[in-house]
Order: structure tokens, then sequence, then C-alpha cells
């Protein structure tokens, strides 16, 4: 790997987080405002609704705001001590993504009514046939998947060159 080409690949995650971040706090903003009357129909199944997300991922865990708010920071913490050791750009965007959407949501933790760390996550894409989701969310499940890719991708070039080399 050229030195430029490191340069860009441990930067890459920061940037792409603080992208991800800005991005999902500026939408919220946005959803705030534009929304308190009540949904938008956009197209087809899609309206804009926005709603409030004690809990985790898809409502489950309500009541448990603080300790998954503790939780999200935690791994938030884990992650960005990673993220400018990776030597893969596929890797390095995977958890650029994920720690700027866990950061997004949990800054509403922090931030939003009722409290520190009891906040609830603002939500507002609604296909009406999935949960109510934010653009967090997405990056945090695109960074998972792509992770989990990225790293299968690796064992298994791993276990060939193993199986090619003996």
């Amino acid at each position: 790997m050229t030195k430029t080409a490191g340069w860009l690949v441990r930067r890459t995650p920061w940037i792409l987080g603080f992208v991800v971040l800005v991005a999902d706090q500026v939408t919220k903003q946005i959803a705030l405002g534009t929304l308190k009357d009540g949904p938008v129909d956009v197209v087809w199944t899609l309206r804009m609704r926005l709603t409030y997300n004690s809990g985790m991922a898809f409502g489950a865990g309500t009541g448990f705001g603080p300790a998954i708010a503790v939780l999200a920071f935690l791994i938030i913490v884990v992650l960005a001590r990673s993220m400018s050791r990776q030597r893969t750009r596929a890797v390095a965007i995977a958890l650029g993504l994920l720690v700027g959407g866990a950061t997004g949501n949990f800054m509403d933790r922090v931030v939003r009514s009722p409290g520190l760390l009891r906040g609830s996550v603002v939500d507002f894409i609604d296909f009406q046939w999935f949960p109510v989701f934010n653009v967090a969310d997405i990056a945090i499940n695109l960074g998972a998947a792509l992770l989990v890719l990225s790293l299968a991708r690796e064992a298994r070039g791993r276990a060939s060159k193993v199986n090619h080399d003996s």
C-alpha cells in the first residue's frame, strides 16, 4: 500500500463517520421541524412520519434507555479505536458507517428529552410495512453488512492461501 493510499484508508472511516453523523442530525432536525403536524406521504408506501424510539433497533428494549446508551457508547469507543488500524478500504468504510450511525443515535439519547442517557432516538422514514428508521439506522445496517462481507472475504482469502500453500 502506498503512503498516500494508507493515509486515505486511515482517514476514510473518520471522514465518513463525520459525514454520516452530520447527515443524520440534519435530517432529524428537518424531520422535527416539518413533521410535527403529521405524516407526509412521499411515494407508494413511503411516508415521512415522526416517531421516537426509547429502545433499541425496531423498538426492542423499551425502558432500558440508559443501559442502551452506555452500551452504545462502549461499542462506539471500541469501533473508533480500531478505525485507523484497518488495512482494507472496505473494513474502514464499514467502521466509518457504524461509528457515524451509532454516534448519531447516541447523541439523541444524550440530548433529547427526557434527559441525559434517557432521550429517545428520532425516527422518521416509514414504509408502513417495516419499522420506522432514520439515516443513522441505514448507516449502521450498511456498515454491519459490509463488515460481515469484508471479514468473510478476508477469511476466505486466507483459507484459500493456506490451502494453496499446502
